[in-house]
């Protein structure tokens, strides 16, 4: 684990299961249609239960880039942040909307008094992100929105396998080297 304070907020990152955080919410990281999938979404769908899919059928849909909050049901997590990374195409647009699913996700939390959230590696598994290069939007973004807001107080962002912690800690160091 890494972790550093900014402006009174920690960041950490971890390698473990973002579905036994327990931290006041977890992001999945969604299709459009907030619906059970494979990867981080199969994976809070499964463990919150079927009622956090017939939440998230009230939001009908969700553009890339966006966020929804829905209830965490049977996971640790009391909340559950939805939303929707760019699937990878190799145009500028990917990194507008990747920074949008971070800052939108941590918006609702701080609008939601939300202290602490969990967050995956956004669109780097089915969505073809290229791990690295999303590694520094996402640590950019979440440095960024923790100088500027008061809320959330934690947020962790939770690696599933040790290769992708080890590009997350690369990046870490590199960012905040000069901290």
């Amino acid at each position: 684990m890494k972790s550093i304070e900014i402006d009174g907020s920690k960041l950490e990152i971890v390698e473990g299961d973002i579905t036994q955080q327990e931290t006041e919410a977890v992001v999945n990281a969604a299709n459009k249609r907030l619906a059970p999938g494979g990867g981080v979404a199969g994976a809070i769908h499964r463990t919150a239960g079927p009622e956090l899919y017939e939440e998230c059928k009230k939001f009908g849909y969700c553009e890339t880039g966006e966020a929804e909050l829905t209830g965490g049901y049977n996971l640790r997590a009391d909340h559950v942040i939805h939303t929707v990374g760019p699937v990878f195409s190799g145009t500028d647009d990917d990194e507008i909307y990747l920074r949008k699913s971070y800052s939108n996700s941590l918006g609702i939390a701080s609008a939601n008094n939300i202290e602490s959230v969990s967050f995956p590696a956004i669109s780097t598994g089915a969505f073809g992100y290229p791990t690295k290069e999303a590694t520094y939007i996402a640590l950019e973004e979440i440095k960024e929105f923790l100088e500027e807001n008061d809320l959330p107080k934690l947020v962790r962002v939770v690696l599933y396998s040790q290769e992708d912690y080890n590009i997350h800690e690369e990046a870490f160091d590199e960012i905040f080297d000069e901290l």
